[in-house]
């Protein structure tokens, strides 16, 4: 009877990376988020370089870059899944890039979480805050939370594209199969060439006599 194949060990150093890359987002949002509260106008356009970006303090009820603003419920759900997904998912990580990524994404998602959770109106319905404005880009206001989320789906995918799994090793494009099960048969075919017994050649002298009959010496065989 097969016995089943043993579990691959959990990575320390992936899921610290990820943990640390998360924990960093989400003091880096919720730091921010502090501080426009506490220093920015409500409502008011602060330049910062030009035209190009803005701070522009808002509260916003709905998701990423004020996204249906009344599904406030729905988006908090969507992210605790998120959240919980992740975690689940961070014992498979090999890939410190994979554990990076998706520590951004988490810390992303968590920093956005955080506010709906805690902050008013009330719990699972708080507002978020944004105060990022790049009109020249977007016309949407968008966070800390937002920007993280963004850059970690462009790396996701980047990632995806390169065949890079969550274990660290790469993906076999169908031309690079075709290149190894080639070599693998030649191999294989060299192999059970070698091992092939000789022909024997009829000619070769069998038991003291060569193809005449004669013995070694010269003399017929009687």
């Amino acid at each position: 009877m097969s016995r089943p194949a043993p579990r691959a060990k959990v990575s320390v150093r992936a899921i610290a990376a990820l943990a640390f890359a998360a924990v960093v987002v989400v003091a880096f949002d919720q730091t921010v988020k502090a501080l426009v509260v506490a220093h920015l106008p409500y409502g008011q356009v602060v330049p910062v370089l030009g035209g190009a970006l803005q701070f522009l303090y808002v509260r916003n009820p709905g998701a990423a870059f004020s996204f249906a603003v009344n599904m406030t419920w729905v988006f908090s759900i969507v992210s605790a899944a998120v959240v919980v997904a992740i975690v689940v998912f961070a014992r498979r990580i090999r890939s410190m890039w994979w554990a990076i990524v998706l520590g951004m994404l988490l810390g992303g998602a968590l920093g956005n979480l955080l506010d709906r959770l805690f902050r008013e109106p009330g719990f699972g319905r708080g507002h978020v805050v944004d105060f990022i404005s790049t009109p020249w880009m977007m016309p949407a206001i968008y966070n800390i939370a937002d920007s993280f989320i963004c850059v970690s789906m462009v790396i996701f995918v980047l990632l995806v594209i390169l065949g890079v799994n969550l274990d660290g090793t790469r993906a076999v494009s169908e031309k690079q199969r075709r290149e190894r099960d080639a070599a693998d048969a030649s191999v294989e075919a060299e192999a059970s060439s070698a091992s092939r017994p000789l022909v024997d050649d009829p000619r070769a002298p069998r038991d003291g006599r060569d193809a005449h009959g004669r013995d070694q010496l010269g003399h017929d065989a009687t």
